[in-house]
């Protein structure tokens, strides 16, 4: 039988509990052994780890040590898959370069807050996406450092002037520059023989009541698994 290790923590303002309970039954109805953790410390066992076929990870700005972080770069370069979206996956671990040269990018800004914005599919023939339209969402427009190796599915558009606000220490400047700028929204890459997943929609549960968002996790938890 296939397994999923989904681990959620951090910061509770990204819902990661009621988000994992949200995609546990998708897991279990593709024929999953679905096992939930609360702590990073599954990441040090390395037979879970290795047997696993997919890690699910919600875990916003928080730390992890040397060992887990070990744990879970190995289980991944030996093959297993890994998914996630928003901080979850895009601001878990600041102080890990490791760990974001694995996932692919980091988290750095999202202009305006909850703001209304596109999301644009790019590759419309890859099957993570296909037959999907464009949608619109309202929530946090993640603004990324991302590597440019991804391979990228779906895009977002920054229009400058929609920005009265940001939290960095200069609030209530319009930042003009990024306007125009298009960020990747949807990912995927590999790291070794493992295979990494990433989205920056989800920013609460709420978000996924959008078909296109929740469909588009589904897929890239059944592409990254192992």
């Amino acid at each position: 039988m296939k397994s999923a290790i989904m681990v959620w923590g951090g910061w509770d303002g990204h819902e990661p509990k009621k988000c994992v309970d949200l995609f546990a039954p998708y897991l279990r109805e593709k024929g999953y052994e679905v096992s939930i953790y609360d702590n990073l410390d599954i990441y040090l066992n390395q037979e879970k780890m290795r047997a696993a076929s997919l890690i699910v990870q919600v875990y916003t700005m928080s730390t992890i040590t040397p060992e887990q972080e070990a744990g879970l770069l190995r289980a991944v370069y030996s093959g297993v898959g890994i998914a996630g979206w928003h901080g979850g996956l895009g601001d878990s671990f600041r102080n890990s370069n490791h760990y974001q040269f694995m996932i692919g990018g980091q988290w750095v800004e999202h202009p305006g807050g909850e703001i209304d914005y596109e999301v644009n599919i790019t590759k419309p023939s890859d099957p993570l996406v296909a037959g999907l339209k464009d949608f619109k969402v309202r929530s946090e427009q993640y603004y990324m450092h991302v590597d440019p190796a991804n391979e990228v599915l779906a895009t977002t558009t920054f229009d400058g002037a929609k920005y009265p606000h940001v939290t960095s220490p200069i609030e209530g400047d319009f930042f003009p520059e990024i306007k125009g700028c298009v960020m990747p929204v949807v990912w995927k890459r590999r790291y070794g023989q493992g295979k990494v997943f990433y989205t920056s929609l989800g920013h609460v549960a709420k978000v996924f009541d959008i078909p296109e968002a929740k469909e588009i996790v589904n897929r890239g938890m059944l592409w990254a698994s192992k």
